[in-house]
């Protein structure tokens, strides 16, 4: 495999369950849907050195999706419940604004679990890096089982409530 087909692999393995919302929000039957799907992961892997990168991937592999699911509706252009190009549009913005957001959300993640120090960051990296259970993180850290679930569900408020206070500033700014 060329590197050019592993990139284009990995970039799509990262934006496959975006694009597959998108598609299931405008294709209503599993099969079709299925298949459009099938048609995106092509045209992407196909187009892919027309990628630029220094844009994101998602919003353009959902690009590629519009067209994809466009051709699908045209297709279909009889049923009375399929989307006309205007609503898939929406839908295609709907996706891209939200792909942003949580492109966002996953810097500010970062970036506030970055400031995490001590146990809270020892518990983050075990549970989160480390793949590791709650029972198994007690018995390293001489705690209980149900400490350690307690101590993660506020780590995890901590670092809501940090990506929240980011994205109200980023929003400000």
């Amino acid at each position: 495999m060329d590197e050019t087909t592993r990139q284009a692999t990995r970039q799509w393995t990262l934006a496959q369950p975006a694009v597959s919302a998108f598609v299931a929000s405008a294709v209503r039957d599993f099969r079709d849907r299925d298949d459009v799907l099938q048609n995106v992961a092509i045209a992407v892997i196909e187009s892919y050195e027309s990628y630029d990168a220094n844009s994101p991937f998602v919003p353009w592999a959902i690009g590629i999706a519009k067209r994809q699911v466009g051709l699908y509706l045209r297709r279909r252009g009889r049923d009375p419940l399929v989307f006309d190009d205007d609503a898939v549009a929406c839908l295609a913005l709907a996706f891209d604004e939200e792909a942003q957001a949580r492109s966002a959300a996953f810097d500010f993640l970062a970036d506030c679990i970055g400031r995490l120090d001590g146990r809270a960051r020892t518990l983050i990296d075990l549970r989160y890096r480390d793949d590791r259970k709650p029972a198994a993180i007690a018995s390293q850290l001489d705690m209980t089982p149900n400490s350690v679930a307690k101590a993660l569900q506020r780590i995890r408020d901590q670092l809501r409530e940090c990506i929240h206070q980011k994205s109200f500033e980023a929003d400000i700014q």
